[in-house]
C-alpha cells in the first residue's frame, strides 16, 4: 500500500532535491511549482490504478474505442499546506470534485499536541474514490483525523494520501489506523523529532509556500 517514488530515480527526485533545499526553498513560486510537480506525476501513477470503462469516441474521419474513467475521483487537501499539490493533482484530473479540511495542532505548554478540526467541506462521498494530499506525512495524526472526518460524511470507496515527503513512524500510524488506503510520497525519511518535525525533511511545507504565521 506504500509507493516510494524515490526508489527508482525520476524527474521526482529532482524536485525533491530542490524543496528540501535551503537556498532553493528562498524561491516561494519555484517551491509551490515543485510540489505541484511532484503532485502531477502522483496523480499519473495513480490514475493507472483507477477504474477505466471503454467508450466509442467520435472522431472527424470515424470512430475509435477509448478507455476513460469510469467515475471521476474526489480531490481532497488539508489547508493550507496541500494547496500546491491539490492544484497539480487538479491540473490531471480536471473534472473532479474537491473537498478542503482545515486540521492543525494545537500545542500544549509540555511540549504535546493535539489536531484540531475546524473547518470541512465535501461533496457526496458515497462509493467515490478520495485522493488527499498534504506535503508531509510526519506523525500521520493530522492525515488520519481528516480521513476520519470524510468516513463520516460518507462512505468511500477508497482512500490514495500523496505526500511530498514521508516519515516511517507517520506511514505505520496511518496503516495502523486506515490499513486499506494507498500512500503515494517523493521520498521516505526514517526520524522524527519530538516536537513531530520530518528529519532531514525539509522545514515547513506551509510556511515555505506561502509565508510565515502567527503562532496562537
Amino acid at each position: 500500500m506504500v509507493h516510494d517514488l524515490s526508489a527508482k530515480h525520476s524527474l521526482v527526485s529532482n524536485w525533491v532535491s530542490e524543496i528540501r533545499n535551503i537556498d532553493i526553498q528562498k524561491n516561494r513560486l519555484q517551491f509551490r511549482r515543485n510540489l505541484e510537480r511532484i503532485a502531477e506525476v502522483i496523480g499519473y501513477e495513480i490514475s493507472k490504478e483507477l477504474e477505466s470503462v471503454e467508450m466509442e469516441i467520435k472522431t472527424p474521419l470515424g470512430t475509435s474505442k477509448c478507455k476513460v474513467l469510469k467515475d471521476q475521483p474526489v480531490l481532497a487537501t488539508v489547508l493550507r499546506a496541500g494547496l500546491s499539490m491539490h492544484n497539480g493533482l487538479l491540473n490531471y484530473f480536471d473534472k473532479a470534485d474537491n473537498a478542503f479540511l482545515s486540521a492543525y495542532r494545537k500545542h500544549h505548554p509540555d511540549g504535546s499536541f493535539e489536531i484540531c478540526m475546524e473547518y470541512m467541506s465535501c461533496p457526496p462521498l458515497d462509493g467515490r474514490v478520495v485522493i488527499i494530499s498534504d506535503p508531509m506525512l510526519a506523525t500521520g495524526a493530522s492525515l488520519v483525523k481528516s480521513i476520519q472526518h470524510l468516513k463520516e460524511a460518507g462512505s468511500i470507496k477508497e482512500v490514495h494520501i500523496v505526500c511530498a515527503i514521508a516519515c516511517t513512524d507517520g506511514i505505520n500510524f496511518v496503516l495502523k489506523a486506515e490499513p486499506n488506503v494507498h500512500i503515494w510520497c517523493g521520498a521516505i525519511d526514517n526520524e522524527l523529532t519530538s516536537k513531530g518535525y520530518i528529519v532531514p525533511g525539509l522545514g515547513d511545507a506551509g510556511d515555505l509556500a506561502y509565508g510565515s504565521k502567527m503562532q496562537n
